[in-house]
């Protein structure tokens, strides 16, 4: 009787009394509104009947937010890190899962709780087994004892086999050339650890302190050191800053990564000590300025009785940047133009090509003016006639019905044509792919100037072919 009293007292004084006041107060502000709603606001009885109605709701209410919180749920956390105690340095471990998902089960208010808590680690500890292979479970730490957890997976197969190292050969990989100013252009790489830190010196680095990396150790399984290939330094240009001629550090903790590959390219995953090294990036600009040579097609078919007179062009000369390497190779940067059928003075536009391994042209384009001109004629003798293109086992001589100098017809205009001598013109026979013995071969010409037309009045010379 006592505990059914103080439930009554309880509810009274909590519940019935509070709500009560409320609807008194309340009738009195409505009590204008209507003689129904009045009598009710007046009356005692029908207050408290109210007020246990709202009452027997409001705890109901709270009974079913009560029950939700103790139903049982589940949550799922994702991608958990694992670590594996193990003998690093005499084992190498396989089958081991880099994450895990942990489900927790219990009731909402534990689940709640329990993820509120910082996340535990998931551990498979391997400190007591040798080399073979073997079935582990993964354990989790439990941050609340009242909930559940189920890890996915729960037990791996691992196998430990004896860690083995192999000193390689380290070589750089310059990567993202194309993103660098296409001035520039990375001469060498210097891969380097420094004789001591500048934390502990509280210095600037200095060169002398560099020591230059040219090995590293690879360390793993046997099977898979024996597939490594290559080991590479991958010195990414776009993580310098600001580059510029000269030298250029990459010096963060983990700029310049090292990696190993397999014989197709595929990267490996064994160990590599060190894994990360430093570098000095030297960068040049070298250049080179050349002619711009403008070469007329179809040249042999304008208009009756005209010929170029005049070529003309925005640009004369283009400095070129690449590889000194590639710069050495040219000397000079052609641009066609086709002048077939043409019958009047004619402007082009023309854009310069890039020749291979070349970066960049400081000219883009070329405007080009041709001028036309009335057509003459002239024939130039003694120019002499040379070979081409014959294989190093071989020699050729001009048989003793042919001749070894080569009369030339010229046409074009005038101007152009009274200054041209025979060592202006170069005869030859191209013998590329012709073996030992006798051969009637064609007569080409080439001239100095791309304005004139150059015939071989010999079209045709028989040639022998010895080999040595």
């Amino acid at each position: 009787m006592k505990l059914i009293k103080g439930i009554y007292k309880f509810f009274d004084k909590k519940i019935i009394v509070p709500i009560t006041k409320f609807f008194v107060n309340i009738g009195e502000k409505i009590k204008n509104i209507g003689k129904p709603l009045e009598m009710v606001s007046k009356s005692k009885k029908g207050i408290i009947i109210i007020s246990l109605i709202l009452a027997v709701a409001i705890c109901y209410y709270i009974q079913g937010r009560s029950n939700s919180l103790l139903e049982t749920n589940a949550k799922v956390l994702y991608d958990q890190p694992v670590i594996a105690n193990y003998n690093e340095e005499e084992y190498v471990v396989e089958g081991i899962p880099e994450t895990v998902d942990i489900t927790m089960i219990g009731n909402k208010a534990n689940i709640y709780l329990a993820n509120q808590l910082p996340t535990q680690t998931v551990v498979v500890d391997l400190s007591d087994l040798g080399v073979g292979s073997y079935d582990v479970d993964l354990k989790y730490k439990q941050a609340i004892t009242s909930v559940q957890y189920k890890l996915d997976p729960s037990t791996v197969r691992v196998t430990i086999s004896p860690k083995k190292s192999r000193t390689m050969t380290v070589t750089e990989e310059v990567m993202n050339l194309t993103d660098l100013n296409s001035e520039l252009s990375v001469k060498s790489v210097q891969l380097y650890k420094l004789k001591t830190s500048e934390e502990e010196t509280g210095t600037k680095e200095n060169a002398e302190d560099r020591i230059t990396i040219n090995e590293v150790i690879v360390k793993g399984k046997e099977e898979t050191i024996n597939q490594v290939a290559s080991v590479k330094a991958l010195v990414d240009v776009n993580k310098l800053t600001d580059p510029q001629v000269g030298e250029n550090l990459l010096r963060g903790a983990n700029e310049v990564p090292i990696v190993a590959f397999d014989s197709n390219g595929k990267r490996l995953d064994v160990e590599l000590v060190p894994s990360t090294v430093r570098a000095v990036v030297n960068i040049e600009s070298p250049s080179k300025e050349v002619p711009i040579v403008v070469v007329p097609k179809g040249i042999n078919n304008i208009v009756f009785g005209k010929s170029i007179e005049k070529i003309s062009q925005s640009a004369e000369t283009v400095t070129i940047y690449g590889k000194q390497d590639a710069l050495d190779k040219i000397n000079n940067i052609e641009v066609e133009i086709d002048v077939t059928n043409l019958n009047g003075n004619k402007k082009f536009t023309e854009t310069l090509k890039k020749p291979k391994n070349i970066r960049k042209l400081s000219v883009s384009t070329v405007n080009i003016d041709v001028t036309l001109g009335d057509e003459s004629q002239s024939k130039v003798s003694g120019v002499r006639l040379s070979a081409r293109n014959l294989g190093n086992d071989y020699v050729v001589q001009v048989s003793n019905d042919s001749v070894n100098e080569i009369p030339v017809t010229i046409k074009g205009t005038q101007s152009n044509l009274e200054n041209i001598k025979a060592s202006d013109i170069e005869a030859y026979v191209d013998l590329k792919g012709y073996e030992e013995g006798t051969h009637d071969v064609k007569v080409k010409v080439v001239g100095n100037d791309n304005k004139v037309i150059y015939e071989p009045d010999i079209s045709t010379v028989k040639v022998i072919i010895i080999k040595k």
